[in-house]
Formats: structure tokens, C-alpha cells, sequence
């Protein structure tokens, strides 16, 4: 097995327990970015406590998985601007990682998060062989604002299809309220070329997952958004030959139980993608642009349900294709926060960053307001 030995990679120096934000990046409409944590892969999923707080889950290691590493919790109390390591969802148990997750809220108010991980890795600093066994996924559950974390196993096996075989679902995006009172998220199976999207739902206000629906049978990572009233949408990382990985948006009528294709909803390279819902009824998709010469974050909105989207919206820019997996959320103030990743160098520099943006200086037509 081929091993790397990294310098300066001890788990002290890849976890710091403040962040201080770099000099912020005043961009068009008055966007401002800063870097909010450093040396984190990342793939950051934002959620904000009714006080305020901004929660953001990210794996904890300056690289796609390659060695063991952790789900951990930070936190903004001052909306976005710096953060502090507040809690371990998922510590990692020896030779593994967890860091794939969904993350959201049990209709009791507890933060839940869904984290799996990957088997056969090697310790920090030390690059893993190419095989990636996945884990089953743990639910993890906090009611003290993401400080303690209790961990149950009761997540579903993986469906009897090729993909699924000797396989396991890996959740992603954020976890959502149906109207049937039940808790839903989309989970994903990966096996070479083959890729299936399900949508997973909770019975018990998310501390067993037991039901398992179809959603997108060509995507992986999916981020599902209820609207209300059993309409849901589903922004779905969809891969239909080698270079046309784009966004396609799916609809439900039905509370999340079928789902149809309504629309691409980016370009090819443009992927990942977040749904919010503002306080103004429209809806945001964010999603990273790796398109060669333009990579960044870009935002598109919609104020008739995700029917019609405004051309895209650039919010961030970064300086790699590896960047990306924007998660965003409103604020009490009006303005939106939007945490995403990005490589800086090739030497496992990575870090989180924050857009602050005011979505009321953006009409739907994509231009400024004013």
C-alpha cells in the first residue's frame, strides 16, 4: 500500500478551537466573504437554532476522507462572522471516519444528524489505500445545542439492487419536517459507475429511520426542501456520462413518498447543491461551480415554488475546481449565511468559508435590486 507521511498534520494543529475570519471580501451587492475554519475538507451542512446560533457540521480533516477523522460541530453566536468547536457527533472508531451527513431537527427541538463514514483508513497524515468500504450511517442526536451527542445504529440497510449489494446508504443534506409529522432525508448509494438516490423517513421523531422511497435513480448527493402542504422539492447531484454531472431538480406531491424530474436546474460541472426557503416565500439553490475559470458558489431563486429560477447569482469566488457543497440559511436580520469549501493548495490546505449576502438586493430576473 502506497503510504504518505504529512508534516505539521498532528490532530492539534487540524482542529482549531477558534477560527478568526480573514480580511472580509467586499464582492457585487454588497456579498461579503470570509474564512470561517481552516484546514477542514469540510462539506459543511448549516443549521440555525431558534436563539440564533448558527450550527455548521463539518468533517473535521484537510482532505476528501483519506485518513481517519471526525463529525464536529461548530459554532457562530454571531451569524457567521467567527466560530468555536462546540461539540463530536460522530467520533470516529479506529482504522475508520465519519463524515458524510445530513443534519436538521426533531419536531422536539433536538439537533439530529445522520453521519456515515468509511472503513480501512489510515491514521491521521497517513494517505489510505484506494478501497473505500462504506459504514452504516449512525444517528446521531443532541438536545443541548449541539454540545453532548448520544448515538443510535437503527438506520436502514441498503436496498437489494445491484448498487446496494454489499453496500450502504450514505445520507446528505438537510433532514426535514413532513406533514404527516414524520421526519425525512435523502440518502445515496455509490458502487463504481452506478449511483442511487432514496429518500429515507423516521417514525418516531428521528431516532429510528425504517422506510426507504426511490428518489432519483441516476443521483447521489440530494438535498430535499418541504414547502408545505406535502410538496416537497430535491436538488439532485445527477451523473448522466462522464462530463455532464449537473444539478437536476425533482418535485413531490405526495409528501415525499414519489418524485418526478421537473428540470436541470445547472450546467454540467456546476454540482452539489442546497435548497432554502427565505421569510419572503422564495426559495434559494446554492451549489458550487467547477467549471474551468469560474469556480465559486453561485445561488439561483425562484418565487413561484421552484417552477422558474432567476439566471445564476455569484456569491463567492474560489480559487480550485475542488470547492464547493454550499449550505445555506436566513438569519432573524433578513441577510443569508452560505458556508462552502475550497481547496487553496494541493498540499491538503483546505478551509470553510462564509458568504454573507442580503437576498432582498437580488430580484428573481438575477439582477441587483436598486
Amino acid at each position: 500500500m502506497k503510504r504518505r507521511h504529512l508534516l505539521q498534520t498532528g490532530a492539534a494543529s487540524l482542529v482549531f478551537p477558534f477560527a478568526t475570519p480573514s480580511v472580509a471580501a467586499l464582492g457585487p451587492a454588497g456579498v461579503i466573504n470570509h474564512t470561517a475554519i481552516q484546514r477542514v475538507c469540510a462539506w459543511p451542512n448549516l443549521q440555525l437554532l431558534p436563539d440564533g446560533t448558527l450550527l455548521a457540521f463539518i468533517f473535521n480533516q484537510p482532505c476528501h476522507g483519506l485518513w481517519e477523522g471526525d463529525l464536529d460541530c461548530w459554532a457562530s453566536e454571531d451569524d457567521g462572522k467567527t466560530w468555536r468547536f462546540r461539540g463530536r457527533p460522530a467520533k470516529h472508531e479506529p482504522t475508520t471516519n465519519r463524515m458524510n451527513c445530513a443534519a436538521g431537527f426533531a419536531k422536539n427541538g433536538d439537533a439530529v444528524v445522520l453521519c456515515s463514514g468509511w472503513a480501512d483508513r489510515e491514521p491521521v497524515g497517513t494517505l489510505s489505500g484506494p478501497h473505500r468500504r462504506v459504514l452504516r450511517a449512525w444517528i446521531c442526536r443532541s438536545s443541548d445545542g449541539g454540545r453532548n451527542w448520544s448515538v443510535g445504529t437503527e438506520f436502514p440497510a441498503a436496498p437489494d439492487t445491484e448498487a446496494g449489494r454489499n453496500n450502504e446508504l450514505i445520507p446528505f443534506g438537510n433532514i426535514q419536517i413532513a406533514a404527516d409529522g414524520s421526519l425525512c432525508s435523502a440518502a445515496y448509494l455509490r458502487k463504481d459507475n452506478m449511483r442511487e438516490c432514496y429518500l429515507v423517513r423516521s417514525r418516531d421523531d428521528g431516532r429510528t429511520w425504517t422506510e426507504l422511497s426511490p428518489l432519483n435513480p441516476g443521483g447521489n448527493e440530494t438535498d430535499i426542501r418541504h414547502l408545505g402542504g406535502g410538496r416537497w422539492l430535491a436538488a439532485s447531484r445527477e451523473f448522466r456520462e462522464k462530463r455532464d454531472v449537473h444539478i437536476e431538480l425533482f418535485a413531490s406531491t405526495d409528501d415525499a413518498r414519489t418524485w418526478k424530474r421537473k428540470m436541470p436546474l445547472s450546467l454540467p460541472m456546476q454540482v452539489t447543491g442546497n435548497l432554502t426557503t427565505l421569510a419572503d416565500g422564495r426559495i434559494v439553490a446554492s451549489y458550487g461551480n467547477r467549471c474551468w475559470n469560474n469556480f465559486g458558489v453561485d445561488v439561483r431563486l425562484s418565487d413561484d415554488k421552484g417552477e422558474t429560477w432567476s439566471p445564476p447569482i455569484r456569491i463567492a469566488d474560489c480559487p480550485r475546481s475542488d470547492c464547493g457543497y454550499p449550505s445555506s440559511v436566513q438569519l432573524k436580520d433578513g441577510h443569508v449565511v452560505t458556508a462552502y469549501y475550497t481547496q487553496i493548495s494541493e498540499d491538503f490546505h483546505y478551509e470553510m468559508r462564509v458568504a454573507t449576502w442580503d437576498p432582498k438586493r437580488f430580484s428573481v430576473a438575477g439582477r441587483p435590486v436598486g
